[in-house]
């Protein structure tokens, strides 16, 4: 499918997403499909945060992502990258190597990166799916902020944007296995741009068995923290500036990139001290993911502000997959698609969650208001 084009108040063209207007339940107990894009300018912030990472199918291995994340090395790269910090190029200098590694979207004369150019920041965007949505929007004119840990595989995907003359690229390396490092990576965007639409938080990681329970420096378990935790904390400290860039006509976007891999939230023992095991360590996190989605969404009703969770699709053929010696049941094709509409259709509603590009329904407990309660208390506890 050929990219959409921005023009100014939206994509366009003929190879934007397919349009789909039903669906989904709402975060609350309602069936209805979500607010629609332009929303009433009322409505009181809940200042929350929604994770959104890695990829898979229920009880499947999460899509994106490098072969083999093992906690030694901080978990894998590509669309579940998360890994070791790395040194962050500026804006217009050299990055690492002497390459330059991003341009300056604050600066109104700077080409594709003018300021009615969108900036998107995707998280894990130096491999997998991360990286072809990447590439995608960039084709459209967006300015596109990569993050993962590889500085190396960071400056591929700039300089491939950046090739193309249509859009441009920076990097931002981070560890999202660290809040310190989450934190400097929301104050790194913040200082480099001035405005931020679209912010998908795709960064994910799934540990080997072999490598049995994982705790962060943080304290937390390792998925945990990765797939939810640091995304809810980037999140919090960056709606101040997605709030800022959205209009009625031009809303705002989060994207959670979830699973259809779902397990219920034990708030008794939420670090699985007692029954561990990599698979519910996953799908744990990724509900996580969707309940703070539709958190989100139900504080910002009538905010210029759309968040929405999705599955891509099941079983990509991306590395952390076929590393695994599974079999692909889907291209990373579909997952990018599926991504991309909801960055870019104007029929997409708020707290809506995806398979694909259908909406559907997410576990029941994403629609338990005190579930989403205590999640909300407990993570801006640990994220102090």
């Amino acid at each position: 499918m050929a990219a959409a084009r921005w023009a100014g108040e939206g994509w366009v063209g003929e190879g934007r997403p397919g349009e789909r207007r039903a669906g989904g339940r709402r975060a609350s107990r309602r069936r209805a499909g979500g607010r629609g894009a332009s929303g009433r300018k009322a409505g009181s912030l809940v200042v929350l945060a929604v994770a959104l990472v890695g990829l898979g199918g229920c009880g499947e291995a999460p899509q994106g992502g490098e072969p083999g994340a093992q906690a030694s090395q901080a978990a894998g790269a590509g669309a579940g990258e998360a890994g070791q910090v790395g040194q962050s190029a500026e804006p217009g200098s050299a990055a690492a190597g002497g390459e330059q590694a991003t341009g300056n979207a604050s600066d109104p004369a700077a080409g594709p990166t003018a300021r009615d150019a969108p900036v998107i920041l995707i998280t894990g965007s130096t491999g997998g799916l991360g990286r072809e949505v990447a590439l995608e929007m960039g084709s459209t004119g967006a300015h596109v902020i990569i993050h993962g840990r590889n500085e190396e595989r960071g400056r591929e995907v700039v300089e491939a944007i950046e090739a193309e003359g249509i859009g441009s690229a920076e990097f931002i390396a981070a560890d999202l296995a660290s809040l310190d490092e989450t934190r400097r990576l929301a104050e790194e965007v913040r200082s480099r741009v001035d405005r931020l639409d679209v912010l998908v938080n795709n960064a994910g990681v799934w540990l080997e068995a072999d490598d049995g329970r994982v705790i962060t420096d943080d304290g937390f378990e390792f998925h945990f923290q990765v797939n939810y935790l640091s995304h809810f904390l980037l999140t919090r400290e960056l709606l101040p500036l997605i709030r800022a860039s959205g209009s009625d006509a031009r809303p705002a976007r989060i994207v959670n990139v979830a699973s259809t891999a779902q397990r219920p939230i034990d708030f008794d023992d939420v670090m699985m001290e007692e029954g561990y095991s990599d698979g519910r360590g996953y799908a744990q996190s990724k509900l996580a993911q969707i309940l703070h989605a539709f958190d989100l969404a139900e504080a910002l009703d009538g905010e210029p502000v759309l968040v929405l969770a999705l599955h891509p699709a099941t079983m990509m053929d991306t590395d952390m997959v076929l590393s695994r010696g599974a079999q692909a049941r889907a291209s990373v094709d579909e997952g990018r698609e599926a991504v991309v509409n909801l960055i870019t259709s104007p029929d997409v509603r708020s707290g809506q969650y995806f398979r694909g590009l259908t909406p559907t329904e997410a576990h029941d407990q994403a629609y338990d208001e005190e579930a989403r309660e205590r999640l909300r208390q407990l993570s801006l506890e640990w994220v102090g």
